[in-house]
């Protein structure tokens, strides 16, 4: 496992939706997305963060959209899927996999901000190609199977003054 040092190169990906249901069903509150990128970043070089969401046409979303962008990520904006029988999906587990499998050849560290366990085979991918990964979000609502696989994780609910609004 490498340590952190100012020259590493970080990118940041949040996975918008797991990250507000976890914040919402454990502490009622949102995510402060500013002291999230904060402490993921380190004081290292940021090369890229970017925060996947979900549009479900609520009237706030646009407003959430440009705040993360004032914050300074980029947003990749999935609209969600109603099928026929009435269930709605969304997710961006192949979307994060893709761009973190592209940037792993342009940064030293991937922070991955989610707690599900889909991720976990592609944290020992990057970590088998040299780069470290760190993974934040709640202890408790995380895969067992992503806190073992990343080189660090760090529990939001441990600084929920920090992290949560």
């Amino acid at each position: 496992m490498t340590s952190i040092h100012p020259g590493q190169r970080v990118a940041v990906l949040a996975d918008a939706q797991n990250l507000y249901h976890s914040a919402q069903s454990l502490h009622s509150q949102n995510i402060d997305y500013a002291a999230l990128l904060s402490k993921a970043v380190q004081d290292r070089i940021l090369t890229r963060a970017i925060a996947y969401v979900i549009r479900a046409d609520s009237p706030e979303e646009e407003t959430f959209f440009e705040a993360l962008s004032d914050i300074g990520f980029e947003t990749k904006i999935k609209d969600i899927k109603t099928f026929q029988d009435g269930t709605k999906k969304a997710d961006w587990d192949v979307g994060m996999s893709l761009d973190a499998v592209t940037l792993a050849d342009h940064v030293d560290t991937v922070v991955l901000c989610t707690g599900d366990g889909d991720f976990s085979r592609l944290v020992s991918h990057l970590r088998h190609e040299g780069v470290r990964v760190e993974v934040m979000a709640f202890d408790s609502s995380t895969a067992e199977e992503l806190k073992d696989a990343a080189d660090t994780f760090i529990d939001l609910g441990d600084r929920t003054e920090t992290f949560l609004l």
